[in-house]
């Protein structure tokens, strides 16, 4: 297992160097709930699940025919089907690992659920590969092969629940486009502190936010109707990215659970969350836009 882990890690590293279509060819360091793994705004990862989700179900069902007519053609096609899952599991992690560490925000709800569904995934995967071993005996029991693999398919089914909260409640994945608000803006500094040039005055329009990455921290620029402000990512509530969510009228909404909160104040207009944001001081000067932190 320890060499399938380096040949993955080994991997991930080459895709996100030589594959443009990651991130946008923005920095290895993304935190957005848009896919960093994507190709052409489509997360690679819920496509690639599909097929070790087919292949295991299948091994297992071709395994239980096996069983009952005692054919050995149908023990043999569920043999291939499991390699093919395991296979396909692998490929599949690859995405999932890299937006499990530069999509997901960073202390939240959707970062503890994505480390759970990833662990019954790699749970779920050492007990197909097991079962691919013991079959290499003589004499396997179809009772051990068969009771692991249904095992492995209620942990399959489990993560996949969470991974499906994880797209549809947590919206990781997901591109959010609204009407008027452009595309989706985020900008990495390398500068500590101090007064930093984050933006040109007309780089963003009204409602549009821009996503900042300054010394480990995670600030949203914003354009209001009347002025440029800038405040936390992170929703008070359960760690939501605002950057992620919509602004209107000097208002952003969490896209989770719907939190609002006051750009120019910090303060909450709308629960769940109960916690004001931070606030930070912006300047505009001669066309530029200035961020004291």
């Amino acid at each position: 297992m320890a060499a399938i882990i380096n040949l993955e890690i080994a991997v991930i590293v080459s895709v996100i160097k030589f594959c443009p279509w990651i991130g946008n060819n923005s920095s290895i360091n993304d935190c957005t709930m848009k896919s960093t793994a994507h190709f052409k705004g489509h997360p690679i990862h819920p496509i690639l699940v599909s097929f070790p989700i087919a292949f295991f179900s299948g091994s297992f069902i071709f395994d239980c025919a096996g069983w009952l007519t005692g054919k050995d053609e149908l023990w043999r096609t569920g043999y291939w089907l499991q390699i093919a899952g395991i296979g396909f599991a692998l490929l599949a992690a690859i995405p999932g690992i890299i937006d499990y560490y530069f999509t997901v925000p960073p202390k939240s709800t959707a970062k503890k659920r994505a480390t759970k569904h990833a662990l019954l995934n790699t749970s779920m995967i050492i007990l197909f590969a097991s079962i691919w071993f013991y079959r290499q005996n003589e004499s396997p029991s179809p009772y051990i092969i068969i009771g692991i693999e249904f095992i492995g398919l209620i942990l399959l089914s489990i993560a996949g629940w969470m991974g499906g909260t994880l797209v549809f409640r947590n919206q990781i994945g997901v591109d959010p486009r609204y009407a008027g608000a452009g595309k989706w803006k985020e900008e990495y500094f390398k500068e500590p502190g101090g007064n930093i040039k984050v933006a040109a005055t007309d780089e963003l329009k009204p409602n549009q936010m821009k996503l900042l990455h300054i010394n480990n921290k995670r600030i949203v620029l914003a354009r209001t109707e009347n002025n440029y402000v800038a405040f936390d990512d992170r929703c008070t509530h359960r760690g939501g990215s605002l950057a992620g969510g919509s602004m209107i009228c000097g208002t952003v909404q969490c896209p989770w659970h719907g939190s609002q909160f006051d750009v120019n104040s910090g303060e909450v207009k709308a629960g769940p969350a109960k916690e004001k944001i931070n606030i930070y001081s912006v300047n505009e000067v001669d066309g530029k836009v200035f961020l004291n932190i």
